[in-house]
């Protein structure tokens, strides 16, 4: 048997190899001479659902989920009619329960 032994570069030489391949990729030489790392361009980004948008639709959403909780809880667990929990009427009632008067 031959014993043939190769050095393999150990993991530090490998990582310090790779790092230094990282930072000769993202640094450019300017005028002087400096090493400075490259600027990336932002790109304008145009949104395609605008943030005011999202406002409202968040502010609908939790309408729409308010009057869905209203009427399961006066519906389906207060053992009412469901659209009652929408009517002037029964809120009336609930502030004169709550009030005393």
């Amino acid at each position: 048997m031959s014993n043939k032994q190769t050095k393999s570069p150990s993991r530090s030489e490998r990582l310090k190899e790779k790092q230094q391949k990282n930072n000769a990729s993202q640094q450019t030489t300017t005028s002087s001479g400096k090493q400075t790392k490259e600027k990336k361009a932002k790109k304008e980004r145009r949104r395609i659902f605008p943030i005011w948008m999202r406002i409202i639709v968040i502010l609908l959403l939790s309408i729409v989920a308010l009057l869905g909780g209203l009427m399961i809880g006066y519906g389906v667990i207060g053992d009412g009619d469901p659209l009652d929990a929408l009517k002037w009427e029964t809120w009336q009632h609930i502030i004169d329960i709550v009030m005393k008067d």
